[in-house]
């Protein structure tokens, strides 16, 4: 992948939250692309990891499953993230689409900063379990972000 040029935290303030997840949101995809290349597989079997993997579902739920191993200051980029989503699509719950919003804006914020956390956060996501359907994310109220 391309790096991008470095940006300070303030200058990636003055994009929007939406414009910093768009561009996580690209990152997640390539990486869960290359996991999945190896070992060798069908492109229909790779495509359908990728798939289940990037939806916004498994994407709240890895937010809300790795929410205690981020920094206080990954929270708040979290949380901005979260805070200016919008809606979103009217086929997933709203408090799931900002939740996989905010773990984009995260992402996305890590890979603009070239955060040496970013690869850190995304090989532990591969690792974790989840549900083969994800459906609903329960939160606790300390979980939410």
């Amino acid at each position: 992948m391309i790096p991008p040029p470095s940006l300070s935290p303030e200058e990636i303030r003055q994009l929007s939250p939406a414009s910093v997840a768009y561009l996580g949101d690209a990152v997640l995809e390539v990486f869960i692309r290359q996991a999945t290349l190896w070992p060798p597989r069908r492109i229909q079997t790779s495509h359908a990891q990728v798939v289940k993997r990037v939806q916004a579902q498994t994407q709240a739920y890895l937010l809300t499953t790795l929410w205690d191993e981020l920094t206080p200051a990954e929270q708040q980029i979290a949380l901005w993230g979260r805070n200016g989503s919008g809606r979103g699509s009217r086929s997933i719950p709203a408090e799931v689409y900002r939740q996989a919003s905010a773990w984009e804006t995260l992402i996305g914020y890590l890979y603009l900063t070239h955060s040496p956390r970013l690869p850190i956060l995304l090989q532990r996501s591969l690792g974790i379990p989840f549900p083969d359907f994800v459906t609903e994310v329960t939160l606790t109220s300390q979980q939410k972000c």
